[in-house]
């Protein structure tokens, strides 16, 4: 099939070896590849009920049909599987420069299984794979560790890399590519730990032959005439998402002192203005992008002077910023220096940090710490990350350290994943998007934020909004099976992307059929979570959000979330019985 080289590689470490089977047109078609095909092969192969870090469990990576093209934002690619933070389905998705090199392995999608009998590294090329020993890598924190496989890889080959908090079985431990990208959320870093591999390289520079040149010319030419005009491609040029700090401030929806406030009084220190009045920043953009949304950000005064990082984004200016309290820019660099480098989740890691805050003040644990102490922090993120001291207890993820302390009504989660920084009692649409996600309380399955701040539709507005969230919902998944940067989502609307799917794969659809396999996808997900025993009833939000107003008075009402969730499970199924 056109966009794809119909190529699966699997590889075993218990076994060390590896094999290449065809993908067949069919189950292309169907699934478009990306999380279309990967959520394929977790319900086909996964075996039920699997300890996600056993050797048994599945990690499956895969690109998408424009991934190597010169589509715009199409440098991405996909991680699926069983979350070990969750128990039920997994997704994560990193942009940089590693896309292109592991499609041009000749390869669409890749699934692991088993486990190394010692620490292992991977190096994947057009001809195959080899199997490294990684023993001198134990315990190295992924800077280094990413180095010394690029060094022992092919030139300008990509990598991909744990940490120490990935060896130790972290439950929120990422894996990181291109230095600072990362597979950040569900866990997948503790899954690579659990089958003792520490990372993997790709190096390759085949092409899959794509279906008509001349419409992906038009269709990147439409593109990039909407990205001309759109403010927001000089705002991302010129600031990157952390924009966004102000304006979730401005909207009492930016989570403080974990998840009492919207609103923090310090934010003007931690936000783009201060990161650009006050630090040296430089736009980078990858592959095939315009928007250059990333920034590389050196420290130009204090204790950090000179330290740099890709970043910081707006989550982590949320999760280690207001969330925790953190009233410094600089400290908020280096705290996300410090994740990066342990390999650790920044929005779990600083969701943790504010439990551990509260578990403290409620005499649930004697490790002592308090908001606006990043020095505690930075202490805590090693002991979690080295499975020592409590950090023992808080490595186990949200859910079951909750349960080990007793304050699970507290607890901000949703099936074990924390939200991201956007507070649903003041954007009822996201209490939406947290609730309905297949695997936690997630913003990215339909950004559904830009919606309400953009004043598309009414924040307070509850009937009638599970209709557009749908539609959000829908073209992400269209987004996440090609593999697009969500941050395209105001150029490639329906039409855009039925033009990109017909350009690259030879498929013309309709935007009746790309709603209709977009809900087929994500009700696919849906459908592994309850096999996996999450059900329906895990379609919620923690109680605090339904019985605490925020500091600033905004709420939410059980009854209209309700309204919410039942609409958008009527229209979910009036769509799949088509």
């Amino acid at each position: 099939m056109k966009g794809f080289f119909n190529r699966l590689l699997r590889i075993d470490l218990s076994n060390k070896d590896y094999q290449y089977d065809s993908i067949s047109d069919s189950v292309l078609k169907t699934t478009l590849g990306g999380k279309g095909l990967g959520t394929h092969y977790l319900l086909e192969e996964n075996p039920v009920g699997v300890d996600p870090l056993s050797p048994e469990a599945l990690v499956i990576i895969c690109v998408g049909p424009v991934t190597g093209t010169k589509i715009w934002g199409q440098s991405r690619y996909g991680v699926y599987g069983k979350s070990p933070a969750t128990g039920g389905f997994a997704e994560s998705y990193c942009g940089g420069t590693l896309a292109p090199k592991i499609k041009g392995c000749g390869i669409d999608a890749i699934i692991i299984k088993g486990k190394s009998d010692q620490l292992c590294y991977l190096k994947i090329d057009e001809d195959g794979v080899s199997f490294e020993d990684a023993t001198l890598l134990k315990g190295m924190e992924t800077y280094g560790a990413g180095d010394y496989i690029a060094e022992r890889s092919a030139p300008k080959a990509g990598v991909m890399v744990i940490g120490p908090a990935g060896e130790n079985r972290v439950r929120f431990a990422c894996i990181k590519s291109d230095r600072w990208r990362s597979i950040g959320r569900c866990g997948f870093g503790a899954i690579f730990g659990s089958k003792n591999l520490k990372g993997i390289s790709f190096f390759g520079k085949k092409k899959a032959e794509i279906a008509d040149s001349e419409l992906l010319s038009k269709v990147n030419k439409t593109v990039a005439d909407k990205g001309k005009v759109s403010p927001a491609t000089s705002l991302y040029k010129q600031m990157g998402t952390p924009m966004m700090v102000s304006t979730m401030n401005s909207n009492k929806a930016f989570p403080t002192e974990y998840w009492k406030a919207g609103h923090f009084e310090d934010f003007e220190k931690i936000n783009a203005d201060y990161m650009l009045d006050n630090c040296e920043v430089t736009a980078h953009a990858c592959p095939a992008c315009f928007l250059r949304c990333t920034k590389k950000t050196r420290v130009l005064k204090g204790r950090h002077k000179d330290l740099m990082i890709e970043g910081p984004e707006y989550e982590n200016l949320y999760a280690l910023g207001g969330l925790i309290k953190t009233n410094s820019f600089e400290e908020v660099v280096n705290l996300n220096d410090v994740c990066d480098r342990l390999g650790i989740d920044t929005m779990s890691a600083g969701n943790m940090a504010a439990f551990a805050i509260e578990a403290y003040k409620r005499e649930k644990s004697d490790y002592k710490i308090d908001y606006n102490q990043p020095d505690k922090v930075v202490e805590l993120f090693y002991l979690i990350s080295h499975n020592k001291g409590f950090g023992k207890v808080l490595a186990k993820g949200i859910k079951e350290a909750a349960k080990d302390l007793d304050l699970e009504e507290i607890a901000i989660h949703v099936k074990g994943l924390e939200p991201a920084g956007y507070d649903p009692r003041a954007l009822k649409g996201m209490a939406l998007s947290y609730a309905t996600s297949a695997r936690g309380a997630c913003h990215l399955r339909g950004t559904f934020y830009k919606a309400e701040i953009s004043g598309q539709i009414p924040k307070e507005q509850i009937k009638g909004k599970a209709e557009l969230h749908i539609d959000y919902e829908d073209r992400s998944a269209i987004f996440d099976c090609l593999i697009l940067c969500r941050f395209f989502r105001d150029f490639d609307q329906w039409e855009e992307l039925g033009e990109i799917i017909e350009a690259v794969t030879g498929m013309a659809m309709s935007k009746s059929e790309l709603e209709f396999f977009a809900n087929t996808i994500t009700q696919r997900t849906r459908e592994y979570n309850a096999r996996e025993g999450i059900g329906t009833e895990a379609d919620t939000l923690p109680k605090r959000f339904f019985k605490e107003a925020t500091v600033e008075g905004e709420t939410l009402n059980e009854e209209d979330f309700m309204i919410m969730l039942e609409e958008y499970n009527q229209i979910r199924r009036q769509r799949y019985c088509k």
